[in-house]
């Protein structure tokens, strides 16, 4: 072998070393729209809420509330319930903002199209099979459908659930870490969900193991996946425009 070859060789063999005890810059984040990102958090959410209902394990903590009405007052469904408890929390934001913020208005909207999407998601969750193994895997399917939906809904630039809305501005208000208020969120509407249905109905209805498991874990689950969605994608909306549009103006 030349003395060239053999110079040729040691260096490409430095090369794959170097490549291999050396991490490159880190890759910029992909972009995408906001818009798409919520639609794909109404349908995949709502889808959560009924199929961790239909495993058996009890509601999310976040459709508790509108679950054990639904059960108390029949004469109204689960999606209807559902928006109804989220105008009160809208209108719990205005109260605490002392003014009014339109976004918040715009998130009712979109708590409606969640609850008519969760009465569709009814129509045919119910005719799943329920053996005892697939009741496992809704419920960590419909777990992480749910954690993953709200990461991705507090960062895609657009008015959001206000099951979802409502701990992420309340505890920037309150000046409590998100995963915190988060979880005493939960918490609250459980109880508020216990007491309801044990005095109207005689029992505790729609809360079971999964359901304590989600309301204690999901805060935490919710900023894990929120950090790793940070360092992958950044989200654009016609709010975002609007507001650098509004900016340059200024």
């Amino acid at each position: 072998m030349t003395e060239t070859a053999a110079a040729g060789l040691k260096e490409r063999s430095e090369e794959r070393t170097d490549r291999k005890g050396r991490s490159g810059p880190a890759a910029p984040p992909a972009t995408l729209r906001g818009e798409a990102a919520l639609l794909l958090v109404v349908v995949m959410n709502s889808f959560g809420v009924v199929l961790m209902l239909h495993s058996g394990s009890g509601i999310s903590a976040i459709s508790s509330v509108p679950y054990g009405f639904s059960e108390v007052f029949p004469v109204l469904s689960l999606g209807t319930w559902t928006y109804l408890f989220q105008g009160l929390l809208v209108l719990s934001l205005f109260v605490m903002r002392r003014r009014f913020v339109p976004q918040y208005l715009l998130s009712f909207v979109v708590g409606f199209v969640f609850g008519v999407f969760v009465d569709i998601h009814e129509c045919w969750v119910s005719l799943l099979p329920q053996t005892l193994p697939l009741r496992v895997l809704y419920f960590l399917v419909s777990y992480l459908c749910i954690c993953f939906g709200i990461a991705l809904s507090n960062r895609c630039r657009m008015p959001i659930v206000p099951t979802d809305l409502f701990p992420r501005e309340a505890s920037g208000i309150l000046c409590v870490r998100y995963s915190v208020f988060k979880i005493v969120f939960d918490v609250s509407c459980l109880a508020v969900t216990a007491l309801l249905t044990f005095f109207c109905l005689g029992y505790v209805d729609g809360l079971g193991a999964g359901t304590i498991l989600a309301a204690f874990t999901m805060g935490k689950v919710i900023g894990l996946m929120g950090d790793w969605l940070d360092r992958k994608v950044r989200f654009v909306s016609i709010f975002s425009e609007k507001d650098r549009k509004d900016g340059g103006r200024a």
